[in-house]
């Protein structure tokens, strides 16, 4: 049986351009939550976010033209990208580029590209829309724009499955590697929602936090009793997934392994959990059974952990009943820090869950100071906690009632 390893890491989040800068970030327990400033927020009930300094995107990797003609969602995407595929260290010929591919999804795109050419066509008329316009809102252009930038010729598309979409790519990434359709994968997930229309519209939807204006570091708060709902984010998250003999063979350093998937639907809500956690559940319980581990080999869960009020304790009770008789189990969520960044949270949350294999430590959960309930699972507030993790659970839920999950682990 093929088994699939990952071999290289890229992220640009609210905490840094690079997994280093994250990494070390996260663990002085860092909140890239902040004011929002690149747009007026007068009148919206949710005035902070994760974002992005632009003094982080490195002209050197894509330059200012390509920036302009790219949505932010794209530029994000192959800036963590380009760190994945140095940190891989390969170099194909064009028999191995055909069996390599890209696979970077995202839950909304070029949503701030369609709303300013929406006003451009409104307010200017037809003629004064971009010709890249299309071309840098369409969602599968991050995995297109990577594939051109290193020859590779394999499987490319791009999931759109609201928050699950990283997870999606990843695992979708896996599967076609474990059934020899592919020998290396770059994968992940970018989103740049963090726009006018984008924080109106999820306003409109009642999910965003709205009492921690004056306090943006203390705004996403998991399952803690003052959350009030999610904090938006901005970013990247990028693996490079590798059939195991193939990244011995070339010698490349190898971070650990893809070792279950599960999916599932809820067929519930279009954008509420469903209420018995089953579809969670089942995803967990399918990744689980396909890496062909017990219960008691796994250590850690990184959560979907959104700080919303209703989707937490679904969460938390969907893990509680799935490791009622091993209770030695910890559980965070990196949203505390970075925010939620939709469409690219489940690849960011697959990168720190492997540098918390790597090295034994768990980023907290911040401002978790008052937890909602009482819970047998430890959900490192306030401080990391070191641990020795041989496996994982990462998981990704979204609207519509699409769950991910993915078992990642020790070689």
């Amino acid at each position: 049986m093929r088994r699939v390893v990952v071999t290289g890491l890229g992220a640009i989040t609210p905490l840094g351009n690079s997994v280093k800068s994250n990494w070390e970030s996260l663990l002085l327990n860092k909140s890239g939550i902040k004011k929002i400033t690149k747009f007026n927020v007068d009148g919206y009930p949710c005035t902070i976010a994760g974002t992005i300094e632009d003094s982080l995107i490195d002209e050197q990797i894509i330059s200012q033209r390509d920036q302009r003609r790219n949505d932010r969602f794209i530029t994000l995407g192959i800036i963590a990208a380009n760190e994945a595929y140095l940190d891989a260290g390969f170099n194909p010929n064009e028999e191995e580029a055909n069996r390599y591919g890209v696979i970077i999804g995202s839950g909304i795109g070029g949503l701030d590209s369609i709303y300013k050419n929406s006003l451009i066509l409104n307010e200017q008329g037809i003629r004064k829309i971009s010709p890249f316009f299309i071309p840098s809102s369409l969602i599968n252009l991050t995995s297109g724009q990577v594939s051109i930038k290193y020859g590779l010729k394999g499987p490319n598309s791009s999931p759109v499955t609201a928050c699950a979409t990283g997870t999606h790519a990843i695992g979708d990434s896996f599967t076609l590697i474990k059934n020899n359709k592919a020998d290396l994968m770059i994968c992940g997930g970018s989103e740049a929602a963090v726009c006018p229309i984008g924080m109106a519209g999820f306003s409109a939807a009642r999910a965003l936090c709205d009492t921690f204006n004056d306090n943006p570091e203390s705004g996403s708060r998991p399952w803690d009793k003052k959350r009030s709902g999610f904090v938006m984010g901005e970013g990247a998250g990028v693996l490079v997934l590798e059939e195991y003999e193939h990244a011995k063979k070339r010698g490349a350093e190898i971070y650990g392994e893809i070792k279950g998937y599960g999916l599932s639907g809820d067929a519930f809500h279009i954008t509420k959990p469903s209420e018995d956690g089953n579809g969670g559940f089942r995803a967990m319980e399918m990744a689980v059974k396909e890496s062909e581990l017990s219960l008691e080999d796994i250590q850690y869960i990184n959560a979907h952990g959104t700080s919303t009020p209703v989707g937490d304790l679904i969460e938390l009770s969907a893990v509680e009943r799935m490791f009622e008789n091993h209770k030695n189990i910890f559980m965070n969520s990196n949203k505390s820090a970075i925010g939620h960044l939709l469409g690219a949270a489940g690849a960011v949350e697959a990168v720190f869950t492997l540098k918390s294999i790597q090295n034994s430590i768990l980023p907290a959960t911040l401002n978790l100071d008052e937890p909602e309930r009482e819970t047998f699972i430890d959900l490192v507030p306030n401080t990391p906690k070191e641990a020795k993790i041989k496996n994982a659970i990462s998981n990704s839920f979204g609207f519509g009632g699409t769950n991910a999950s993915l078992v990642i682990g020790t070689i």
